[in-house]
């Protein structure tokens, strides 16, 4: 039976590249894939799922609109769901991936971040750990060594930013992936 994935960590874990992987594996095996990205997340041109390292791919666009239901309904014979950006999924979203997973067959592997640069939960990632049949932490570092577990959201002084909206869209020069000490001592 498939089930519904959260692949979660802290900016710059190789989320992207993994999920870039596992599409090259199911298709590499005669597999059809459907990819999605949050339309929200423009870095690197709407509609693309890029790696630091370089590869990327044209992927679907998700927004709050989006029915995941409905897409597979008009497409059959996907073999996986694959969602980078998951923490902009809504929950109904979360719960339209969990439904396809249990009753179509259809595996939903969602890759994200846990929380934001204060530390709080986005909702989709609230209902991904919910929900997720499976749960796995990828890792990253901290600048001081440590594990990083946190997103920390820096001006362009590099000092940390404690306000503002939950979603604001940036790479390295707005976030810093940092341990649970070097967030609290920013």
């Amino acid at each position: 039976m498939a089930k519904l994935f959260f692949r979660y960590a802290a900016m710059n874990a190789g989320k992207s590249t993994a999920l870039l992987q596992v599409a090259y594996n199911y298709e590499e095996r005669g597999h059809r894939v459907r990819i999605f990205t949050a339309a929200v997340d423009d870095r690197y041109g709407r509609g693309n799922v890029t790696s630091r390292l370089g590869p990327q791919r044209p992927a679907e666009v998700f927004d709050g609109e989006t029915d995941f239901r409905q897409l597979l309904d008009a497409d059959p014979g996907i073999a996986c769901i694959l969602v980078d950006e998951a923490q902009f999924l809504s929950k109904a979203q979360v719960w339209a991936l969990h439904e396809i997973a249990h009753t179509r067959n259809v595996p939903a592997i969602c890759y994200g971040l846990r929380t934001d640069f204060r530390g709080e939960l986005f909702s989709g990632s609230a209902t991904l750990l919910a929900l997720a049949d499976e749960m796995d932490e990828m890792k990253t570092i901290c600048d001081c060594g440590r594990k990083a577990t946190m997103n920390m959201r820096v001006d362009a002084g590099n000092r940390k930013v404690t306000e503002g909206a939950q979603v604001e869209i940036g790479g390295n020069a707005r976030y810093r992936a940092v341990c649970g000490r070097c967030f609290r001592q920013a």
